[in-house]
């Protein structure tokens, strides 16, 4: 499965901008981000850019948006720097005195159901797309999706991006990549030629 939370997601509706623009493919003013987070069979491997924007303005080149939420929970967050840093506070500060309760560490999908209650609380004063991913001794590797809005979704690996994303060409090649990679690696998919729809 492959969700892509963020405003590539919403087919041509724009962002709500501070600055009042409605250009879907504007890079001016519209926040720019790309994470993602994939699981394997003993834990997850997360990764993000590192670029922090302010309107036009560059401000920062090695901003880490992989913020750890407890000691093997981490989330990685695209959108408004504040919105997701102020959840994620609130999050950890929940989960600090639920591991407190429970005297042992949190299961990640506690912490993913909390980031997607806040989401979807304060889902018309957000903008949030998160991914949360992490080890527990329950399921081990898990990664979960919570896009702008408060949708709670457990994938196999989540991309996230928000912005102006990849334009068709690229996303037709992507996942033409990642179908040549899969067929490769797996004995029961295959055949002569991808199958495309549009």
């Amino acid at each position: 499965q492959f969700l892509y939370a963020g405003w590539a997601a919403m087919k041509g509706k724009a962002p709500p901008s501070p600055t009042g623009c409605i250009n879907v493919s504007c890079r001016c003013c519209c926040p720019q981000t790309t994470i993602m987070a994939v699981q394997f069979d003993r834990g997850v491997v997360l990764g993000a850019d590192s670029r922090t924007t302010t309107g036009s303005y560059i401000e920062n080149r090695v901003t880490d948006k992989l913020t750890p939420i407890h000691d093997r929970i981490f989330f990685c967050h695209s959108g408004s720097a504040a919105d997701t840093q102020a959840v994620a506070d609130a999050v950890t500060y929940q989960l600090s005195f639920h591991s407190i309760e429970l005297n042992e560490s949190p299961p990640v999908h506690t912490a993913a159901n909390l980031f997607k209650e806040m989401c979807y609380r304060y889902r018309e004063d957000l903008m949030a797309g998160i991914i949360v991913a992490g080890w527990d001794p329950y399921e081990e590797g898990q990664v979960y999706s919570v896009p702008m809005g408060g949708m709670m979704v457990r994938q196999p690996f989540s991309i996230g991006s928000s912005g102006k994303g990849m334009n068709e060409k690229q996303c037709l090649q992507f996942t033409a990549n990642a179908l040549a990679l899969a067929m490769d690696q797996d004995g029961s998919s295959g055949g002569d030629r991808l199958q495309r729809k549009e």
